[in-house]
């Protein structure tokens, strides 16, 4: 599972791949992956030489088999799995996982210093239920966990991209609706959060297009995992200064 870079938590150079689906629905499609400016203290760096070899993953170029074996990577079995597309700088992902600790909780982010921001959270916190991926969130899905494999997927505030031409890019589509139907255990559950009211109109128009997804809405009180963020992430904080609406959706795996 482990790539000649995860000690550095750097990702191999070139154009990322890209899964071809021939399903025939839409899917987020990436350019070449650049990145905010962005440096690690050198103390992060020291957290990553350390931790990164036994909490990180990353997902590389090459078409070999990069399934991950949760019970082997958390050093358990039997406890469900959530992944987190684009954990940011992981601050509700460290402040639900102690409340979920029977739960292993896999934040996927492409962006280095959020998860350097993260690590070191789990590690000042000793937080035991969080592992890493660096990579794109719906390669991560298709290519490292097999069908019916997670009990939930969270998306919280995703890039908006508001230009029309970008819209492409924005990761709800209906293609990414049904890679992670597919992901999900029967019963599993997808929640999103945006405070972008046009995002929010997007998903809007798409909350039932995947038939493998029932449409819970928000809140759904005996949804079977923990759906309280518990905290304002620094983008939710944004929005809500700009008395932006915090819109949520919740699908449950049929």
């Amino acid at each position: 599972m482990a790539c000649v870079n995860d000690s550095l938590g750097e990702l191999p150079h070139g154009r990322p791949p890209q899964t071809e689906f021939d399903t025939g629905l839409d899917y987020p499609r990436l350019g070449s992956v650049t990145f905010r400016r962005g440096t690690l203290t050198p103390n992060q760096e020291q957290l990553f030489d350390e931790w990164w070899p036994r909490l990180g993953r990353i997902l590389t170029h090459s078409d070999e088999d990069q399934t991950i074996d949760v019970d082997e990577w958390f050093g358990r079995s039997g406890h469900k799995t959530i992944v987190e597309i684009g954990s940011g700088t992981g601050t509700s992902t460290a402040a639900m996982a102690p409340l979920e600790k029977d739960t292993n909780v896999i934040a996927v982010e492409l962006y280095k210093p959020g998860l350097a921001k993260l690590l070191g959270s789990v590690v000042r916190g000793g937080i035991e239920n969080i592992r890493m991926v660096r990579g794109d969130g719906v390669e991560v899905l298709a290519r490292m966990f097999p069908p019916e494999s997670l009990d939930g997927v969270r998306i919280f505030f995703p890039d908006p991209w508001p230009k029309a031409r970008h819209h492409k890019r924005r990761i709800i589509q209906s293609g990414t609706l049904n890679l992670i139907a597919t992901r999900l255990k029967p019963g599993g559950v997808l929640h999103v959060a945006t405070d972008h009211a046009d995002y929010a109109e997007w998903i809007n128009e798409l909350v039932e297009v995947e038939p493998m997804l029932e449409y819970k809405g928000w809140p759904w009180e005996n949804a079977p995992i923990l759906t309280d963020r518990q905290v304002i992430t620094k983008f939710e904080g944004k929005g809500l200064d700009k008395q932006h609406v915090i819109s949520e959706y919740l699908w449950v795996k049929k």
